[in-house]
């Protein structure tokens, strides 16, 4: 199975985040369709049929990559292992 980039997934579920956010204050038809197309990549990088699994299996992807020797947790970018939740 390929595995996408970190970075990449990281980025999506930042934006996946903010729209749904941006949503629940304000519905925005352009927003509601950003979010469509961004729950569809999500689901299709992860390989899954739902958002929350896509979701929960970015996480463990981005947990994956972060455990550094001695059980410290951070990427090469310094940033730490906080995971996004529906």
């Amino acid at each position: 199975m390929l595995v996408p980039d970190p970075k990449t997934v990281r980025r999506l579920l930042t934006r996946y985040a903010t729209l749904r956010i941006a949503q629940a204050e304000r519905h925005s038809p352009v927003a509601a369709r950003e979010l469509e197309d961004i729950t569809y990549t999500l689901c299709v990088m992860t390989g899954t049929a739902g958002i929350r699994e896509a979701v929960t299996r970015a996480d463990a992807l981005l947990a994956q990559g972060q455990t550094a020797p001695a059980g410290r947790t951070t990427d090469p970018d310094g940033e730490n292992g906080r995971c996004l939740t529906v």
